[in-house]
């Protein structure tokens, strides 16, 4: 696997078209820190770290509405291996007009723009999500 950030984001997509409320993913740091600000901003319900005895395994507990769509409309990966993204901290876009997040990796961690924007850092921009 190439872009393990790509297999995350399609495994959340695929999940959420097929009307899943539990997916499984391979964890990493990077992973555990996207995951983190999805739920600290209400895109996912919960996750859980399993351990495996190997890298361990992400446990993502999706979120739909009352109607049973997913919170998530769409979640975009912006960055790829081939081609890096990066915005300095007066550059870095806003998504739907602020309705949406990017998730962005700085040196001073993985956070949202609004955060990255606070702070005063740039990144590379790893996804969209509205």
């Amino acid at each position: 696997m190439t872009d393990p950030i790509a297999d995350l984001l399609t495994r959340i997509r695929n999940a959420q078209q097929a009307g899943h409320r539990i997916v499984d993913v391979p964890a990493s740091k990077i992973k555990r820190a996207i995951v983190k600000i999805l739920k600290d901003k209400g895109y996912i319900q919960n996750f859980l770290n399993i351990e495996d005895g190997k890298q361990g395994l992400l446990r993502l507990s999706l979120k739909y509405d009352n109607l049973g769509q997913p919170t998530i409309k769409e979640i975009v990966r912006v960055s790829t291996p081939g081609h890096r993204k990066h915005s300095s901290s007066t550059e870095i876009p806003r998504i739907k007009n602020g309705l949406g997040i990017s998730i962005i990796s700085t040196s001073k961690g993985v956070m949202t723009d609004k955060e990255a924007r606070t702070y005063g850092v740039g990144g590379e921009v790893l996804c969209y999500v509205y």
